[in-house]
């Protein structure tokens, strides 16, 4: 199946297939978000090995660059499919000391598509860093991703900054990614946790308009 080859291109970081088939399934009629729903899986699959080592560094940035690659061709399938009204400014960054960016990346689209306006820090982004733009961009959310456990006290201490500087009511702080669940995010106050891109968006325009 298209997808389950896409998938393992992908991981593999076969760029030109990568795009070739990419292209081959929109003009075939596949739902742009599903190709995006099993990039989503790929990355967590990815952020995984990583996580345990069973991967390294340069196979997880080539693994990033061919899904960007394949993510530029499906945007402005997405964008034709959308006529979006704004509903939202977030703030969106992979923690400090963490330099995994993939799922960040996807998030990031399906926010934009979404209708949401996404300002990227990138990742190894310093927790007063993600304060300082959401304060600059009048953000409604701060989008904190971890993709190893080592890094996950970072998201916390987001929350704790954010608090000592008595901003806390300000901002919704989301955090997502491989090791992260729903009892972290409760743990340290986090107001929303999203298990994969697909769901963030919706998820997050629920918050919004409570």
């Amino acid at each position: 199946m298209s997808l389950e080859q896409l998938d393992k291109l992908v991981e593999n970081g076969e760029q030109q297939e990568s795009e070739a088939l990419a292209q081959k399934m929109l003009d075939e009629g596949v739902d742009p978000v599903q190709i995006l729903t099993t990039l989503t899986a790929t990355m967590e699959r990815v952020g995984d090995q990583f996580a345990k080592l069973e991967i390294f560094l340069p196979e997880v940035m080539l693994a990033g660059e061919t899904l960007q690659a394949v993510v530029e061709i499906v945007r402005p399938k997405l964008a034709s499919d959308n006529q979006m009204v704004l509903k939202g400014k977030v703030v969106l960054g992979v923690v400090k000391g963490d330099l995994h960016e993939i799922g960040k990346n996807i998030v990031k689209l399906m926010l934009e598509t979404s209708g949401f306006e996404v300002r990227d820090l990138g990742y190894d982004v310093d927790s007063l860093d993600f304060i300082k733009a959401a304060e600059e961009m009048a953000a409604d959310f701060i989008g904190a991703s971890s993709l190893m456990t080592t890094t996950m006290p970072r998201q916390q201490e987001i929350i704790e900054f954010l608090k000592d500087k008595g901003l806390r009511d300000k901002y919704k702080v989301v955090i997502g990614g491989a090791p992260c669940t729903k009892g972290w995010a409760d743990k340290i106050g986090a107001d929303l946790y999203c298990e994969d891109a697909n769901s963030a968006s919706k998820m997050m325009a629920a918050l919004i308009e409570k």
